[in-house]
């Protein structure tokens, strides 16, 4: 079931962290990644786990249907050949964890692998970050770390995600405006739970976390697919 929500759709202000780190298993990440996709060489892994505070932050609020104050945790794999113009490579959703109902329902209709609902928590306590993923009422993945704020430095530009609609990949465009906290510095990064599905993507040990950052304030759009991949608007 889909909504009467058309895209583009505006998040502003979410409270964000965002990392990419090699696995423990790098055949796991050759599994979930379908043909006619190819995963990174090195087989990185990506999360974003956010939260937005207030309805008023979405541009669904005056909407009938709305997004609401929400929280969510995806993530997945890193993609070969399919960088955008700056280098940041191509991304293949394989979980996806949201709080809104509206959202879920939002974002499936537009290929993304919507499965059962998650709550994600982002409790920043002096110096100290922790981030945890709720499923099925329990936590699955923990992320902490070492954040000061300081002075923001600002982030923009694009991410690029990859869908399958219809049997058809749809490539979309993600624009993002972030105030990036002056230090951040991963603690642990712990997969919880060893039967849930986000286990496969366990990071490696020792940790590698390639690429990090947190930001107090991230404004992004979800496009819901700009068009088939390959195409003038799907490149």
């Amino acid at each position: 079931m889909g909504t009467s929500l058309h895209p583009p759709q505006l998040i502003t202000g979410s409270r964000t962290l965002y990392l990419v780190w090699l696995p423990a298993d790098p055949a796991a990440v050759d599994k979930l990644v379908p043909e006619g996709l190819t995963p990174a060489e090195d087989r990185s892994c990506y999360i974003n786990q956010y939260v937005v505070d207030g309805p008023d932050q979405t541009s669904t609020a005056g909407s009938g249907e709305t997004f609401g104050a929400y929280s969510l945790t995806y993530l997945g794999a890193n993609l070969a050949e399919l960088d955008t113009e700056d280098g940041v490579p191509g991304r293949w959703w394989t979980h996806y964890y949201n709080s809104s109902e509206v959202m879920s329902r939002y974002a499936a209709a537009h290929g993304v692998p919507v499965s059962e609902p998650g709550r994600t928590t982002l409790d920043l306590d002096g110096d100290t970050l922790v981030v945890t993923t709720h499923i099925g009422g329990r936590p699955v993945i923990r992320t902490t770390a070492r954040v000061t704020i300081g002075t923001p430095q600002r982030a923009t530009g694009q991410l690029r995600y990859i869908t399958r609609r219809d049997d058809e990949f749809v490539s979309g465009r993600y624009p993002y405006v972030a105030d990036v906290a002056e230090h951040f510095e991963v603690l642990s990064f712990e997969f919880l739970d060893e039967n849930h599905p986000t286990y496969q993507l366990r990071p490696a040990d020792p940790l590698n976390v390639t690429f990090g950052f947190y930001s107090p304030s991230m404004t992004f759009c979800y496009p819901g697919g700009e068009g088939p991949l390959g195409t003038e608007h799907g490149s």
